[in-house]
């Protein structure tokens, strides 16, 4: 791994921290703000899986991004 993968592997483990550390934050209020949410995240991370061999499901995905299983996720912080 070089450098600018390691930076950037760093900058997403943030991001995902801060998305979880930020529940007050709802998917709706990124996507109008963002053009992006959590599930797109995860749709992405299952996406860069599958490129590199790694067979996981949506909800997998979605587990990893949210740091519990979504419908856990949603039970608590969805509005």
């Amino acid at each position: 791994m070089n450098i600018d993968q390691k930076i950037e592997s760093l900058v997403l483990k943030r991001l995902i921290k801060h998305l979880r550390e930020n529940t007050e934050l709802q998917n709706i209020d990124l996507m109008n703000l963002s053009g992006f949410c959590r599930n797109c995240l995860a749709k992405w991370y299952k996406e860069a899986s599958e490129k590199n061999g790694v067979n996981i499901s949506y909800e997998e995905a979605r587990e990893f991004i949210y740091g519990m299983p979504y419908d856990e996720w949603k039970k608590k912080y969805q509005k």
